[in-house]
């Protein structure tokens, strides 16, 4: 497996990127397609809507969301998306998971990476 990358989608692609991932389920204001150099663009692998709306980014409930967004990579609807992530981590040396949130420790690829490198998730015990 290559390596995993995280980096939020406003930051300038570099060359050492690799391939580059956005795993928002929404299209980050303020970025054209051009800026965003994307190799894929994996919105079925984001949070459900509804968690998203319910965990608004609150650090304070990092481990409820983990552990429900975890339970949704398990489910028909993320599955397919999960497997699609896992094979680009196993074709390609380095994979770079774009995101959008401020957040650079409270994020859903943060998740995601330790989900496809099956590692615990930062922060939570």
């Amino acid at each position: 497996m290559g390596e995993i990358r995280l980096e939020r989608i406003y930051a300038p692609a570099g060359p050492d990127d690799g391939y580059r991932i956005l795993v928002d389920r929404l299209w980050p204001r303020g970025i054209s397609h051009e800026r965003a150099a994307l190799d894929l663009w994996l919105k079925d692998v984001a949070p459900s809507s509804d968690l998203r709306e319910r965990w608004h980014h609150d650090p304070a409930t990092w481990p409820t969301f983990v552990s429900e967004y975890e339970a949704e990579l398990r489910d028909d609807d993320h599955r397919e998306a999960l497997a699609t992530l896992r094979s680009a981590a196993v074709d390609h040396p380095v994979v770079t998971l774009l995101y959008a949130a401020r957040d650079t420790e409270h994020n859903e690829a943060v998740v995601l990476r330790s989900v496809v490198l099956d590692e615990p998730v930062p922060g939570v015990s």
